[in-house]
């Protein structure tokens, strides 16, 4: 049995770029362990009351994850324990609770104390830019590596460090067939460059856990826009955008040709 450790800004993050490959590795027998960065307390609510919600988001938000863990066969859940920033240029990234704001050293200190205890064979986390650009998911790839230099300079290190990411030429296709569907797709100040192709070095087919991936977000109640085109896509579509997870090998050696379809090959 090796261990995944996945490094997530806020709840509903693991489901949706990397819930296959979670479900995947507990099916398999791995021991899967998440770290949440922070609780979410800036996310929007939708299907709940505003008013009453807000204050606390952010035990509501703990234990939607708590309930989509659950479906993802996560064997450990921890927080780092920062306030969620927020978009990028929103007043919330400068409150000093905020993820946004904590001392690298600090936050890498809090990550690198779970990975001495898990010694994970692969661990998970960003690309650099944060996939689209929040503070918290820059943040979050930032303190992984500085975490994972910690623990290299006591003498030890993962067998793999991947970084979730989406390859341009895919995007601009989910976009075309967006658009070929009828579908309009909110920005919400979201913008997804993705990453050139050629960087993508491993590729793992999950479209036999799409219906289970879709649970896990599902139990995000608060998230959940009715609206959004995560919930009113055809089914097609949804196994095309999100039935494989695509990964760039950061740390390690590639096991064979690229693409790799395993996280664990060559552990």
């Amino acid at each position: 049995m090796a261990t995944l450790l996945l490094v997530h800004a806020h709840p509903d993050d693991e489901c949706i770029s990397t819930g296959g490959v979670m479900l995947r590795a507990h099916r398999d027998g791995h021991r899967v362990v998440l770290v949440t960065c922070t609780r979410g307390e800036e996310g929007e609510i939708h299907n709940m009351d505003e008013a009453s919600v807000r204050p606390r988001l952010s035990e509501v938000r703990t234990q939607e994850l708590r309930r989509a863990c659950d479906i993802l066969g996560v064997d450990r859940l921890e927080f780092l324990g920062y306030r969620d920033s927020g978009m990028a240029g929103q007043p919330s990234n400068q409150n000093p609770q905020s993820f946004h704001m904590a001392p690298l050293h600090e936050a890498a200190g809090r990550l690198a104390a779970f990975l001495r205890e898990e010694r994970p064979e692969v661990v998970v986390t960003y690309t650099s830019d944060g996939t689209y650009g929040h503070p918290d998911h820059i943040k979050a790839h930032h303190t992984t590596v500085a975490a994972l230099d910690v623990l290299e300079h006591e003498g030890w290190r993962p067998a793999k460090l991947y970084l979730s990411a989406i390859p341009r030429g895919l995007m601009q296709q989910w976009m075309e067939r967006a658009r070929e569907a009828g579908m309009e797709m909110p920005t919400g100040g979201i913008r997804i460059l993705g990453i050139p192709d050629e960087e993508i070095t491993t590729v793992v087919d999950v479209r036999d856990l799409v219906d289970q991936k879709r649970g896990a977000f599902a139990a995000h109640v608060s998230q959940n826009d009715p609206n959004s085109p995560l919930q009113t896509m055809q089914e097609q579509i949804y196994v095309a955008a999100f039935g494989t997870e695509r990964f760039v090998l950061a740390r390690g050696s590639l096991d064979g040709e690229r693409p790799e379809t395993s996280l664990f090959a060559g552990v």
